[in-house]
């Protein structure tokens, strides 16, 4: 039989603009779960790191980058920017009012509040594939990591981000030699073809390592000069 530790705790459960969001605890772990789908938890945060990482990494020492973060999960991926002193801004895109909250004043506060005061952090709500297709802002990096990669997506709206036209628009989005970075929970040879032919270059694939199975990978890309 399951001890009480095995089972999952329901902490809150919302209907969101897309569908249902949970926010449960598992021993001393913490989960979103989105329509079902498992998304993230607290376990780790090695890859978000890596994600933020290898995109500062990519700017060649640029003075006080602007980087967007695209989804607030469970905040590893702003916490460790907001670590930072290079970074000069930090904003970050969520499109789930309950996945906010539960940073503000819920559970996941625990890992985000220094992040979240810091000056440097601007939270918006709203929906990354809008707003890349429809911002006037430009940044020096985009932070992408709101599905489980580009050939796993958590909704289907989410598609046209790594396609063509909305990897056009994440150029758009991206100063002259700015970096894109992207999370996935797999390799996707695919979609390095795509950021190739959406303009970008020194396109390159990063590792994470898990303890079973494929790793996680970053993907990067660079918009030319």
């Amino acid at each position: 039989m399951p001890t009480s530790y095995e089972i999952p705790e329901v902490l809150d459960r919302r209907e969101g603009p897309y569908g249902e969001v949970v926010l449960r605890r598992h021993g001393e772990l913490l989960q979103i779960i989105a329509n079902g789908c498992f998304l993230m938890d607290t376990s780790d945060g090695r890859s978000e790191r890596m994600l933020v990482d290898a995109a500062l990494g990519a700017l060649d020492d640029r003075p006080d980058p602007h980087v967007l973060i695209g989804g607030l999960g469970v905040g590893f991926s702003l916490a460790h920017a907001a670590a930072d002193p290079r970074w000069g801004r930090i904003t970050v895109v969520e499109r789930e009012p309950a996945i906010i909250d539960w940073h503000r004043a819920g559970p996941l506060s625990a890992l985000s509040a220094p992040a979240l005061a810091d000056p440097r952090t601007n939270i918006l709500e709203t929906d990354l594939v809008g707003f890349v297709n429809e911002t006037c802002a430009t940044f020096d990096a985009l932070c992408l990591d709101i599905d489980n990669g580009p050939d796993w997506t958590v909704t289907d709206g989410n598609g046209g981000l790594y396609a063509h036209t909305g990897l056009t628009s994440c150029a758009r989005a991206l100063k002259p030699g700015g970096v894109l970075a992207v999370w996935s929970a797999r390799p996707s040879p695919e979609f390095e073809g795509s950021l190739g032919n959406a303009g970008f270059q020194q396109v390159r694939t990063e590792e994470i390592p898990v303890a079973r199975g494929v790793p996680d990978v970053v993907h990067l890309a660079v918009r030319p000069g």
